[in-house]
C-alpha cells in the first residue's frame, strides 16, 4: 500500500467515525424533543426519530444524493448518481463514495428530524413520514447542492463549512411552517391570546439530549473537513466547544435576569443555540470568535422563543425555530463578519475576511443572500407539502386522541404504563 491508499484510508476512517458520531445525534434530538414535552406523547415522539432516519435514508440514497452532488444542471440540482450508483467497491475512490454518503445522509436526517420537535404532540404519525421522505428526497438536496454540491450559491462564494443553513435552517424553516400550518397545541393559548406554559416532563432526558448533541457535534463539525490529515479538525473541535458553553452561558444569563430563575430548559437551548450558530464558521473564525458567536447566539435564542411564541403564536414545544432557524441564519451571517484568512486557508475554506477583519461587506452580502434564498425555497415548499398533507389524508390528529396522548392514538401504548399507579402508591405511602 503506497502513502496516496493510505492517505485515502485515513480519510475513509475518519468521516465514517464523524458520521457515526452524527448518526448518534438523532438519539439526541429524541431525548430533548421527548423531554421537553409530555409523557404521553413520548413514544410517538421517538418513533418518529426513529422512521425519519429510515425513510429518509431510502429517499436520500434513491434521489437525494443524487440531487445534491451529482452532474450540476443549471447550478441547481444535480443529474446523476441515483441509488448511489457513482459508488464503486473495486477502487479506493469508490469506497470512499460509499464513506461520503454515509456522512451525508446523517446531515439529510438531522434536518428532517428538526421538525418533529416543533410539530410535537398534535401531527399525524403517517403525515409526517411522508414530509421526511420528501424533505430527504428534494427539499434539503436542492439546497445541499446549491451551498456543497457546485451549485450557483457556492459558485457565488457562500461560506457553510457544515450546515448552519444548509442543515440547521432548512430544519428550522421547515419547523415554522409545519407548526404555522398545523396550529397550536389544545390549551396552548387563550382566547385573548395568552401564551399557557405546557411543560416537559423530563428535563433530565432533555439534558442528556443535549450532551449527547454536542458530542454528536465533534463529529458535525470536525468531520466536515473530510480528511483526517487536516490539522484544522483540533482548531474546528476548539471553536465548537466555545461557542456550546459561551451559549449556554449567555443565555442562562439572559433568562435569570428576565425571570429571576436560572431556567434549566431555556441554558440546555442556549447550549443549542451555541453549536448551531458556530456550525457555517467553525473552520474560519478564532476561538475569541467563536466565543462571540455562541454568546450571541444563547441571547438570540431565549428573544426568538418568546417572540415566536407570544407575538406570532407558533406553538414550537421544544425551541426548534428559534434555535435551528434563529441561530442558523445568524452563524452563517457571522462568516461574513468574523472570518480570517489565517483559519480559513489552514480548514480548507479559503482566503476570505469578515467585516470585522477587513473584508468589507462583500462576503456579508453574499452569506445574506444565501440565506434570503434558502428561506425563500424552504418556505414555498414545505408550505405547499404541509398544506397538501393537511386537505388530503389530513395532517393533525383529532382532538380526542390530542388529550389522551399520541401514544395511544397512534400506536396503543403508553410509555410509562406503570406511571400513575406508582404515583398513587407513592401518594398513599406517604399519607402513611
Amino acid at each position: 500500500m503506497n502513502i496516496t491508499e493510505i492517505a485515502k484510508s485515513v480519510d475513509i476512517i475518519w468521516v465514517l467515525v464523524s458520521a457515526f458520531l452524527v448518526f448518534f445525534m438523532q438519539a439526541g434530538f429524541a431525548m430533548v424533543a421527548t423531554g421537553f414535552t409530555r409523557a404521553k406523547n413520548a413514544a410517538n415522539i421517538m418513533m418518529k426519530s426513529l422512521m425519519d432516519f429510515c425513510v429518509g435514508s431510502i429517499a436520500y440514497w434513491a434521489v437525494g444524493f443524487g440531487i445534491m452532488f451529482g452532474a450540476d444542471k443549471l447550478g441547481l440540482f444535480g443529474t446523476n448518481g441515483w441509488f448511489l450508483s457513482t459508488a464503486n467497491p473495486s477502487n479506493p475512490d469508490g469506497l470512499w463514495q460509499f464513506a461520503f454518503w454515509m456522512f451525508q445522509v446523517v446531515f439529510a436526517a438531522t434536518a428532517a428530524t428538526i421538525v418533529a420537535g416543533a410539530m410535537a404532540e398534535r401531527a399525524k404519525f403517517s403525515a409526517y413520514l411522508i414530509y421526511s421522505f420528501f424533505i430527504s428526497l428534494i427539499i434539503y438536496p436542492v439546497v445541499g447542492h446549491w451551498i456543497w454540491g457546485g451549485g450557483w450559491l457556492s459558485n457565488l462564494g457562500f461560506v457553510d463549512f457544515a450546515g448552519s443553513t444548509v442543515v440547521h435552517s432548512v430544519g428550522g424553516w421547515a419547523s415554522l411552517i409545519g407548526a404555522s400550518v398545523l396550529g397550536a397545541r389544545l390549551g396552548k393559548y387563550d382566547k385573548d391570546g395568552k401564551s399557557n406554559a405546557i411543560p416537559g416532563h423530563n428535563i433530565p432526558l432533555a439534558t442528556l439530549g443535549v450532551f449527547i448533541l454536542w458530542f454528536g457535534w465533534f463529529g458535525f463539525n470536525p468531520g466536515s473537513t473530510l480528511t483526517g490529515l487536516n490539522g484544522s479538525i483540533a482548531t474546528i473541535a476548539v471553536t465548537t466547544n466555545l461557542a456550546a458553553a459561551a451559549g449556554a452561558i449567555a443565555a442562562l444569563i439572559v433568562v435569570w435576569l428576565q425571570f429571576r430563575k436560572p431556567d434549566p430548559s431555556m441554558t440546555l437551548n442556549g447550549a443549542l443555540a451555541g453549536l448551531v450558530s458556530v456550525t457555517a464558521p467553525c473552520a474560519c473564525i478564532s476561538p475569541l470568535s467563536a466565543v462571540i458567536i455562541g454568546a450571541i447566539g444563547g441571547v438570540l435564542v431565549v428573544y426568538a422563543v418568546e417572540f415566536f411564541d407570544k407575538v406570532l403564536h407558533v406553538d414550537d414545544p421544544v425551541g426548534a425555530i428559534s434555535v435551528h432557524g434563529v441561530c442558523g441564519t445568524w452563524g452563517t451571517l457571522s462568516v461574513g463578519l468574523f472570518a480570517q484568512t489565517a483559519y480559513g486557508e489552514a480548514s480548507g475554506v479559503g482566503a476570505i475576511n469578515g467585516l470585522f477583519f477587513g473584508g468589507g461587506l462583500h462576503q456579508f452580502l453574499t452569506q445574506l443572500v444565501g440565506v434570503v434564498s434558502v428561506f425563500a425555497w424552504v418556505g414555498v415548499m414545505a408550505f405547499t407539502l404541509f398544506y397538501t398533507l393537511k386537505k388530503t389524508i389530513g395532517l393533525r390528529v383529532s382532538p380526542q386522541e390530542e388529550i389522551e396522548g399520541l401514544d395511544l392514538g397512534e400506536h396503543d401504548l403508553a410509555s410509562y404504563p406503570d406511571f400513575q399507579q406508582t404515583t398513587i402508591k407513592s401518594y398513599h405511602l406517604r399519607e402513611m
